[in-house]
């Protein structure tokens, strides 16, 4: 067993393959995008779209209308993320992992750089400060507007 940790542990992260990012999101809080989840004139898939990007650990639930890109996929994903962004007329794009210390971060830098690449100023790519551990253990207004919200997931962390 500490022979396959040992080999776990010296693998490259998922992200060592792709240019480092050099774009700087922007952070969102819970509260504003709590605010805008529940403000009829902002429309999910119209006026803005969360990304969740955790893939193993996607569990515990996630923000009401949320679409799952694993951080690991998202790379060569953007062009197809852009054009349904593009197409939709999107204007915030949130990343959030776990904590959005790490993946969330890196996502939105990455869509972030893709924007600037396309020269496309009609959306921002922003990151949701505190991730979905943030937004799970803040209280019931928020894991109202959770899908398979399931307590016993985020009692452990």
């Amino acid at each position: 067993m500490a022979q396959a940790e040992n080999t776990k542990g010296s693998e490259a992260p998922w992200h060592a393959k792709y240019p480092a990012p050099t774009y700087v999101p922007s952070e969102i809080s819970r509260e504003d995008a709590l605010a805008m989840l529940k403000d009829p004139s902002q429309v999910a898939g119209r006026d803005y779209v969360l990304v969740d990007v955790r893939r193993n650990d996607f569990e515990g639930g996630t923000i009401r209308g949320s679409v799952n890109f694993p951080a690991q996929t998202l790379y060569p994903t953007r062009p197809a993320i852009f054009q349904m962004v593009k197409a939709a007329g999107i204007k915030q794009v949130i990343f959030y992992c776990g904590s959005c210390n790490g993946r969330g971060p890196r996502a939105a830098a990455m869509f972030g750089d893709y924007l600037e690449e396309q020269q496309f100023d009609g959306a921002r790519s922003m990151i949701l400060t505190g991730g979905i551990k943030g937004w799970a253990k803040a209280g019931k207004e928020y894991v109202d507007l959770m899908d398979e919200y399931d307590a016993s997931v985020w009692s452990r962390t």
